[in-house]
């Protein structure tokens, strides 16, 4: 609840910052704001081919490895089926979902005609590493310092996937004067310096802190450290980054700023069985207080923020449409359930939990070669 809360309320960082956040946390795509991109993909050693003209495709085929020796012990050999079963068996599920929805990215690309060359891939990552004042070169050793990631995987498991979902999802995005102000009051508006504490439990609870609040209002810090089911926030008296409008919590917004220095919020319920009291320690200086001084960042930030979520909302129209059937976990989702010979996948659409029967052993393919 606290990192909900907090998130949304955080202070403004620099612009710079704010910017190399999205791109950075965590190799990925997806969408949303809240970080979408990175939702969805993660970068993999070896999940990454040679860029090239077909950056992006997925590749299936299998080579014959598993009799190909990777070390010898004094004299005893580790052979390459063998590293593979153990790099299924620890990391298989999350490398096997990254390359399932880079499959659904692509087929859902092929279908519609849609390609992504390496050329726009690579005037993406200049134009991203332009906004830093950085060269190309100096951006990728960034990129493999803070994020461990290869050029390689740069390339072709964040920047591949973000411009063919850009794609899909359409260019035609549109800012309101509304969405401006809304933006504005957001990021750069006043804020409100608060404590909170964290009920979890009823309202009868809630109300009985609340209670102790208003009789012994100065105490406030210590009723925090002493109640909220916050752990993040109770050891610091209840204290919160500061509250900005539009910053995903309206209740508690709403509250907020109808309070004036000192006073105590009534019992705000956040969700079931959880309540958050306030009291309120002053207001912050506007950060900018002409919104024509920061409009076409803003507009800018507006739009990328928009592309996001629409980029979410396509991924998951396509996801829910493709079939996938994961022998790994024995489940599958979305689509029309396939049925290979002797009827191994059967059930709705939604969920269907395969027969022991159909899960299939890991079956190692050359080094580098995976799903795009």
């Amino acid at each position: 609840m606290s990192e909900r809360i907090h998130s949304t309320e955080a202070a403004v960082k620099p612009r710079a910052r704010r910017k190399f956040v999205p791109i950075l946390t965590g190799t990925a795509i997806l969408l949303v704001a809240a970080g979408v991109w990175l939702q969805f993909f993660r970068a993999h050693p070896a999940a990454s081919q040679t860029a090239g003209s077909d950056v992006g495709k997925a590749t299936l085929a299998n080579t014959s490895t598993s009799a190909r020796v990777l070390a010898k012990v004094n004299g005893q050999s580790i052979t390459y089926d063998v590293v593979a079963r153990e790099c299924v068996s620890r990391h298989g599920q999350e490398v096997l979902d990254t390359m399932i929805n880079r499959l659904i990215i692509q087929q859902e690309c092929e279908r519609r005609g849609v390609t992504v060359t390496m050329e726009e891939v690579e005037q993406e990552i200049a134009n991203t590493a332009k906004k830093f004042n950085l060269p190309i070169d100096t951006w990728y050793k960034m990129l493999e310092s803070e994020r461990h990631l290869t050029r390689e995987q740069y390339q072709q498991d964040v920047i591949w996937p973000m411009i063919a979902l850009k794609k899909l999802a359409g260019q035609n995005v549109e800012v309101t004067e509304e969405d401006m102000r809304i933006g504005f009051e957001r990021d750069y508006g006043t804020r409100v310096k608060a404590r909170l504490i964290l009920v979890d439990g009823n309202m009868r609870q809630a109300s009985q802190i609340w209670e102790r609040c208003q009789e012994t209002p100065d105490d406030f810090d210590r009723i925090a450290r002493e109640y909220s089911a916050d752990p993040n926030t109770r050891p610091l008296g209840g204290v919160i980054p500061p509250i900005r409008m539009h910053g995903g919590s309206k209740q508690v917004e709403d509250q907020a700023f109808r309070l004036k220095p000192g006073e105590i919020s009534p019992v705000i319920q956040v969700a079931e069985n959880r309540y958050v009291i306030l009291k309120c320690e002053g207001h912050t200086e506007p950060v900018v207080k002409e919104i024509r001084e920061v409009w076409e960042d803003l507009r800018n930030q507006l739009i990328e923020e928009k592309t996001q979520k629409s980029v979410a909302k396509v991924f998951e129209e396509v996801k829910d449409q493709s079939r996938v059937d994961n022998f790994l976990t024995n489940r599958s989702t979305g689509g029309r359930p396939v049925q290979p010979a002797g009827g191994a996948v059967k059930g709705p659409a939604a969920q269907t939990v395969l027969p022991a029967s159909g899960v299939q052993p890991a079956t190692a393919t050359r080094p580098g070669a995976a799903t795009r």
